[in-house]
């Protein structure tokens, strides 16, 4: 059951992709551009995944407080973008998000739920700065809603992944495929960096 259902979110996640133009945000802030915008960044679709495969890893309460820490600190970020924050190495930080956040899938690490919801925290600020500082004078809750939601659903299909996976092998060889994701998206986050 978990294995059908984690195949179906990934097949719906990779078959809306192409039915969404990349409407600029600058021009356009609906809840559609919201939307749309993390779905085209490969450094955003694997953070988010990653985060949710994390989620799955650590179980237990950790499977929906973290990814709502990120999506929460997210939208923090996107507020105090709008309101006229500027922060530094906003990009070169989204980047080594994907890394990070791989490296704590890979290594499978565990921490407090707290400690974890504030790890991505920290790196969901500066997503929600990048969108904040992407948005020009557009409508910024539509906006908002749309990135969050896009998120949210991409943390979904993380720990609908991690989940499958980990039950279609089972055990400790289910644990370890689990891991296997994490590493794909350090190798990812690495490819990016020097692409």
């Amino acid at each position: 059951m978990i294995r059908k259902t984690a195949t179906a979110a990934v097949l719906l996640a990779a078959s809306t992709l192409p039915a969404f133009a990349h409407l600029n945000p600058a021009e356009h802030g609906s809840f559609a551009a919201g939307f749309s915008h993390p779905l085209f960044g490969a450094d955003h679709v694997l953070a988010m995944v990653a985060v949710g495969l994390w989620a799955a890893l650590l179980g237990g309460r950790a499977l929906w407080l973290v990814p709502a820490a990120f999506v929460a600190t997210m939208a923090a970020g996107f507020g105090a973008a709008v309101a006229g924050l500027s922060l530094p190495f906003v990009e070169p930080v989204i980047l080594a998000s994907v890394v990070a956040i791989g490296l704590l899938a890979a290594m499978a690490l565990r921490v407090p739920t707290m400690a974890a919801m504030a790890m991505v925290g920290f790196f969901a600020f500066f997503h929600g700065a990048a969108h904040g500082g992407e948005l020009g004078a557009a409508g910024a809750a539509n906006f908002a809603a749309g990135f969050a939601v896009a998120t949210s659903l991409l943390h979904a299909v993380g720990i609908a992944a991690g989940l499958g996976v980990g039950r279609a092998f089972g055990g400790d060889a289910g644990r370890l495929a689990m891991r296997f994701g994490g590493v794909a998206t350090v190798l990812a986050g690495a490819w990016l960096a020097v692409g």
